[in-house]
């Protein structure tokens, strides 16, 4: 990885993602003050300092995150200065971000994003998830990230982002999020494989990853085909599972390609109990050149 590229990945993983921050969702320094008397949601907090990263408006940002502030991508250091300090990146490259999702579970906002110009990055285009905490002062506190490289052409003809963005069915979190663990734990754990209809529904299943297709089917067909190649992902471990309504991230550790560390971040579709859609970020993880000691997952 080269040092502009790392340069760019810091601002990436610092602020995590800019084009969310629409006229709605960002305030200005006089605002936040003012908000002081009034109750922000969460993501009117994160939208608020993301709008003050892409305006450069390094006193919002000083307003609305902690000094301390904790990174988890690898190649970028912890606490908001240094992250200040490579802002000038974004606009020397022009690279910006467009917000396909964005959900809150608690004190976590959790977001599905394109990147553009993002040559620094490794690519034209990226595809990436990051999730912010925000503390229980309401500031922003912390930040965790996975990205890949957005393909044009697909098993399934769909993007690797495009689908429904509407939360429904919030009554329905909790049932949604204990479904997404037992498909991880059961299929892709291998504690139960044959149990993968129970998760899925026969019926619809609008499948993202860009070489697995559409259906039940294209996933038996994309496992038959990685174990025939001695090259099927194994999950280890699940991080994190964070919900609103009838969509659900899971962010988990495993291993693929020879046996490598990955970052495995899955945001799955819910509708009458079954997984109807699914989208992921596959990253692997870096064992050098590290910015900070946090790890990729450490909630």
């Amino acid at each position: 990885m080269t040092k502009t590229m790392r340069k760019a990945l810091a601002v990436l993983a610092l602020s995590g993602i800019l084009a969310s921050c629409g006229a709605n969702q960002t305030k200005s320094t006089s605002e936040v003050n003012q908000s002081k008397t009034s109750k922000m949601t969460n993501k009117e907090i994160v939208g608020t300092f993301l709008g003050a990263v892409m305006k450069q408006d390094t006193a919002t940002m000083r307003q609305v995150a902690n000094a301390d502030y904790i990174q988890h991508n690898p190649f970028v250091p912890t606490g908001l200065e240094p992250f200040i300090g490579l802002l000038p990146v974004l606009k020397e490259h022009g690279t910006y971000a467009e917000n396909v999702r964005m959900f809150q579970d608690g004190n976590y906002v959790f977001m599905h994003n394109i990147w553009k110009n993002a040559k620094p990055f490794g690519a034209d285009e990226m595809v990436a998830f990051d999730i912010i905490r925000v503390d229980e002062n309401g500031k922003v506190a912390e930040h965790w990230d996975a990205m890949t490289v957005l393909v044009k052409e697909t098993a399934s003809g769909r993007t690797q982002t495009d689908g429904p963005t509407t939360v429904e069915d919030l009554d329905k979190t909790e049932a949604n999020k204990a479904l997404a663990v037992s498909l991880i734990e059961d299929v892709l754990m291998g504690k139960n494989p044959s149990k993968i209809g129970d998760y899925i529904s026969s019926e619809e299943y609008h499948q993202h990853n860009p070489q697995i297709k559409d259906g039940l089917t294209g996933i038996v067909e994309a496992v038959e085909h990685l174990t025939s190649q001695n090259n099927m992902f194994k999950y280890t471990k699940i991080h994190k599972v964070l919900g609103e309504g009838n969509f659900v991230l899971t962010v988990s550790e495993g291993e693929w390609n020879g046996g490598k560390k990955h970052a495995f971040y899955d945001l799955f579709r819910m509708k009458d109990g079954k997984i109807v859609e699914h989208w992921d970020v596959i990253q692997p993880i870096p064992t050098e050149g590290l910015a900070n000691n946090n790890g990729m997952f450490g909630f």
